[in-house]
């Protein structure tokens, strides 16, 4: 039988916030048992920026992870605990291994997003920075909530205009799946698109950012 990757009786049992926005948050989103077979087959994704699953290698580990992300399971439990309407919505997921100094900043995300689920996968995290704030207002110190990016945090929010979140500036290894479902299968490309475009100049200028 196939590993379950995720607590899916911690992620039903964890209440959701209504402010400053529908949001909820746990450390024990994922199963204990995996987080070593995990944490051994993350993907080495060296430079900064999201990239696209196309984009990298990932191993059958991932993989497996990936499938549980997009199982029919899944999808009804988010949209059970956000009261949204995912049925049929498309899902794009994407990777992250390095933070840079520029990332974090506060914002919104786009509204061709229903629903943003953020799944974190580092060893441990004692840093101050680099820690996800769910904010009141676009100030990235006007926090009303800040989680962990320990492996087996979750956390998850409903798009809407006034979703803020953001991190303080953080450099190094920061590794995460960020899983959007979309409000319609176009802007699945269109987000594909642009992070393989900016997947493409990261390679590019790669052997320069040592200089």
């Amino acid at each position: 039988m196939a590993n379950q990757f995720f607590n899916y009786t911690a992620i039903e049992r964890v209440s959701v916030n209504q402010q400053p926005f529908p949001f909820f948050g746990l450390d024990n989103a994922l199963n204990i048992s995996c987080h070593r077979e995990i944490l051994g087959n993350f993907p080495d994704i060296s430079s900064g920026g999201s990239f696209s699953l196309d984009d990298i290698a990932l191993s059958a580990t991932l993989d497996g992870l990936i499938n549980e992300i997009e199982s029919d399971r899944f999808r009804a439990l988010i949209a059970k605990k956000l009261d949204a309407d995912l049925t049929d919505k498309p899902i794009l997921v994407t990777a992250r291994g390095n933070s840079r100094l520029r990332d974090g900043k506060s914002h919104t995300d786009s509204k061709t997003k229903l629903v943003t689920v953020l799944l974190y996968f580092n060893d441990g995290w004692e840093h101050a920075e680099g820690r996800l704030r769910i904010l009141n207002s676009n100030d990235v110190n006007d926090c009303d909530t800040e989680f962990s990016a320990a492996i087996g945090q979750m956390v998850a929010f409903k798009v809407t205009d006034n979703c803020w979140h953001g991190f303080q500036p953080f450099e190094g290894q920061r590794q995460s799946l960020q899983i959007n479902y979309l409000t319609d299968a176009k802007y699945s490309r269109q987000h594909i698109v642009r992070h393989r475009v900016s997947a493409f100049f990261k390679k590019l200028l790669k052997p320069f950012t040592s200089l």
